[in-house]
């Protein structure tokens, strides 16, 4: 099945989520957050409970009471190795 038709795995979600924070200079709002990561808004809650609850994001919230997410140390750290796992399939055509 080629990548474009098929559904994204549980993982592939977590890593996009995960990657929208950090590349929006590691802080977010939810929603913009949620429209990134092509989520209904259940899924994104679950997902987003989730990654909080494995402290891979955390809340902050600014002096005006806004939240932002933002990715912690072990967030960063999944990245990281994700990245490197993406290598390993790619170098055995996995």
């Amino acid at each position: 099945m080629d990548k474009v038709s098929r559904k994204r795995d549980r993982l592939e979600v977590i890593h996009d989520i995960l990657k929208i924070v950090r590349d929006r200079h590691n802080s977010i709002k939810p929603t913009p957050l949620l429209r990134y990561s092509n989520l209904s808004s259940s899924s994104f809650s679950d997902y987003y409970k989730e990654l909080v609850l494995k402290e891979l994001v955390r809340e902050e919230s600014d002096k005006k009471g806004r939240k932002f997410v933002t990715l912690t140390d072990k967030g960063f750290k999944f990245l990281e190795k994700y990245k490197y796992i993406l290598g390993f399939i790619e170098e055995f055509e996995l």
